[in-house]
């Protein structure tokens, strides 16, 4: 069979057909810039105190019925407990203390409503906040799981469309949620839809376009959008206080994206290793036709006749044992994990610890959604001229250095280390954006589904340990910026033994996996009768051709 590129070789690079493929599909992942960092907004608590029913019937104030406490390093009036009262006619309270025993008072100032204010998740129940958003990334860690091996099951468009719907229905749901506990349910299910759509969405757009767009569309495309929907949340929350209105507002642009069904077809390039021949052909006459060219009368005959004749050769399945089978694919899927669990830990966790900076939330978080968009840029730009593995490195090793400079930045110039935590969140997000590409062509087309989405689920690990991460800021706000900082810099240096992908076409089975950029282990990613010999993989097609 020979390779899909070459195959669709006269379609040209940049037609109508890979310009719309290329825009629907970056437009799908805007409500994924959203998804899950709404949760500053929908679970954020504002300022409380117990409630005190008895307090305008006595002319007491606060200063004598709650006891004083230091948060943020300032005195405050306690959240959690309150003065004993002596009797129930005068404004006399004991020394000793008691819980919030009639609830707890909210203010209004910056919101109407949150999960936190509807389901009281304060004092003892403070926990529940940080977990609310850890269970969305939980989500997203057991759809990352999944979603792989059914998009290499059973196609990717399906799964994309799918986990749309998905997505659609869980939030209306939300919507009305009648409990904590059914919110986070409908928010775990929602996770799973987000990461699936996306995981999908990247791979189905760099197998339909030519190798000169896959740079444009992983980075101005998938990433750029994904930051635009970010930078819509707090516009949206900042002229919507109530926490379901909100929602509600988020979550209708969904049904914008179930045309798009007619309009983005299935990969030719998954068609094709599947043996769906017939179907591939369409695809690519369809596109051929839209780009105004003249395809040739037969130009998988083939890869037809390849499948006629070789009957005696059942067609292989791969399973996830395929990601490490062989000395070259487990060395790259182990770093792989190693690489995002860490990345993905530092980059929601910047964005989660939001809250946690000087000034303003909605300007701090309209402000990082401005840092990821030129973080994006930088890394296509870059990407142009320089290799991934360069642009990985060295993007984390200053990340990480940046972050870990901020503890040392005194108190009084807080504007400074905002300023440093954007630089770093700059480093961290460029090569987030680099690692997805870097990913996607390590690994062979029979199993890309599947190495992405091991590769991603690994990822949701260090995102599902954000959100705590962020909270620890609470209490400490260098610690988490110590953590994020040693993990950016321990990953940046890992990355260096990654092989480098630029220039490279796609490879299509195992056997075209490259070896790690390594003194004790180099080589080049040809196919070779020993590659089969030595990782004992059984060939799919005789005629393979190499590039």
């Amino acid at each position: 069979m020979r390779d899909c590129d070459e195959i669709s070789l006269f379609l040209g690079e940049w037609g109508p057909f890979q310009k719309s493929i290329f825009i629907l599909l970056s437009l799908s992942i805007i409500p994924n810039g959203y998804g899950g960092m709404s949760m500053m907004f929908l679970s954020d608590t504002p300022h409380h105190h117990c409630s005190l029913p008895y307090l305008n019937s006595t002319g007491s104030n606060l200063s004598q019925a709650l006891p004083l406490e230091e948060v943020n390093g300032q005195l405050d009036y306690s959240r959690c407990t309150r003065y004993t009262r002596l009797n129930s006619t005068e404004a006399q309270f004991s020394n000793e203390t008691e819980r919030c025993l009639d609830g707890w008072d909210y203010s209004t100032e910056q919101y109407i409503s949150t999960i936190t204010t509807e389901w009281n998740l304060v004092c003892g129940d403070v926990w529940k906040v940080p977990f609310s958003r850890s269970v969305f990334f939980m989500g997203v860690l057991a759809g990352s799981f999944v979603s792989g091996h059914i998009s290499d099951r059973f196609g990717r468009k399906s799964v994309f469309f799918l986990s749309t719907a998905v997505i659609i229905i869980c939030s209306l749901i939300q919507v009305v949620s009648l409990s904590w506990e059914m919110f986070v349910i409908l928010y775990f299910i929602n996770g799973m839809g987000q990461i699936s759509q996306y995981i999908s969405a990247f791979i189905l757009g760099n197998e339909l376009l030519g190798e000169s767009s896959r740079l444009a569309f992983s980075t101005l495309g998938m990433c750029v959008f994904y930051a635009l929907g970010y930078a819509v949340l707090p516009l949206c929350a900042y002229f919507i206080r109530s926490w379901r209105i909100l929602l509600l507002v988020l979550t209708l642009p969904g049904f914008l994206y179930i045309p798009l069904w007619w309009f983005i077809p299935e990969s030719p390039r998954w068609l094709l290793a599947q043996g769906r021949h017939k179907e591939a052909e369409d695809i690519v006459r369809a596109a051929a036709k839209k780009n105004g060219v003249t395809p040739p009368n037969v130009f998988l005959v083939e890869d037809s006749a390849n499948l006629e004749n070789n009957t005696d050769h059942p067609k292989r399945s791969y399973t996830y044992l395929d990601l490490v089978r062989t000395n070259k694919m487990r060395n790259i899927t182990i770093i792989n994990i190693i690489t995002w669990f860490s990345v993905a830990t530092s980059f929601f966790g910047l964005s989660l610890n939001t809250p946690n900076m000087n000034g303003d939330l909605y300007v701090n978080c309209l402000l990082s959604a401005v840092v990821e968009l030129a973080a994006y840029t930088g890394a296509w730009l870059l990407l142009k001229v320089a290799s991934r593995r360069a642009i990985m490195s060295s993007t984390l090793l200053i990340g990480g250095t940046v972050l870990l400079l901020i503890q040392i930045v005194p108190e009084k110039f807080s504007s400074f280390s905002v300023g440093l935590a954007m630089v770093g969140k700059l480093g961290v997000t460029t090569a987030y954006s680099v690692v997805y590409i870097s990913t996607t062509e390590l690994y062979p087309t029979v199993v890309r589904g599947m190495g992405v989405g091991v590769c991603s689920m690994s990822s949701k690990m260090g995102s599902v340990i954000a959100p705590f991460l962020a909270f620890m800021g609470t209490y400490n706000k260098a610690l988490p910026y110590i953590v994020m900082g040693l993990l950016t810099l321990a990953v940046g240096l890992l990355s260096l033994l990654l092989p480098e992908t630029r220039g490279i076409a796609l490879p299509e089975d195992l056997s075209q996996v490259q070896p790690l950029n390594c003194c004790c282990y180099r080589g080049e990613p040809a196919a070779e009768p020993e590659a089969f010999k030595e990782d004992q993989l059984p060939a799919e097609d005789g005629n393979v051709q190499m590039n």
